[in-house]
């Protein structure tokens, strides 16, 4: 007796499974490579967007504004207070023949105060400030940037925060059971009710405090 030899797919897991099916989603593939490109160019803010240049060399010596505090007489300034790389007199220090500066593609950064700018604040979108500034002249552009990257880490850290504590208090739970297991169960059915955006916003607020960027 012969039995037609039948082909078997290979088994896969849930997860292979799902990834598969994200993948086939175009929409869903364009957004995450989008994405992840957003993450990544927001990783080197500091190198896109900052009001210190990269590199400077003035009088035949580099100087680098990304690493360290120069004081404004080190490039022939009256004062030994942090140098101000917007400040018109700077600029032209760096003009000069034989001197020069490497700035960032954008030249704020998220805190960066321009008291020499044209226009009143907020300003439109100009070819100095790409978004525009806020009510304090603070570039639109560099403040997305930066606080792209602080959303998107946060909420990394708190969903990795999330799951590794309903992973040991669920396990918790498992082992000990009776009492243990009762009061955790009592626990969130009280805490379900609040919204986490409301717990999200406490936390938030009480991590940004001494913060520059707020």
């Amino acid at each position: 007796m012969t039995t037609a030899a039948a082909s078997t797919p290979s088994s896969q897991s849930l997860g292979h499974r799902a990834a598969m099916r994200f993948w086939a989603n175009r929409r869903g593939r364009v957004s995450l490579i989008l994405f992840l490109m957003a993450v990544v160019v927001s990783l080197f803010a500091e190198f896109l967007s900052n009001e210190r240049p990269l590199v400077v060399s003035f009088q035949n010596e580099l100087y680098f504004p990304l690493i360290y505090d120069y004081p404004e007489s080190t490039f022939g300034g009256d004062f030994q207070t942090a140098t101000d790389y917007l400040d018109p007199f700077i600029r032209k220090q760096f003009d000069t023949p034989g001197n020069w500066a490497l700035y960032p593609v954008n030249e704020y950064s998220h805190d960066t105060l321009n008291y020499f700018a044209s226009q009143p604040n907020p300003a439109p979108p100009s070819p100095e400030n790409w978004m525009g500034t806020d009510d304090r002249g603070r570039d639109i552009a560099a403040r997305l940037l930066y606080g792209f990257r602080v959303s998107v880490f946060f909420g990394l850290a708190l969903t990795a925060i999330g799951v590794l504590l309903g992973i040991f208090f669920g396990a918790l739970q498992g082992y000990f059971v009776g009492k243990t297991d009762l009061f955790f169960q009592r626990f969130i059915e009280v805490w379900g009710p609040f919204q986490s955006s409301t717990f999200l916003l406490f936390w938030l607020l009480f991590l940004s405090q001494g913060s520059s960027f707020c």
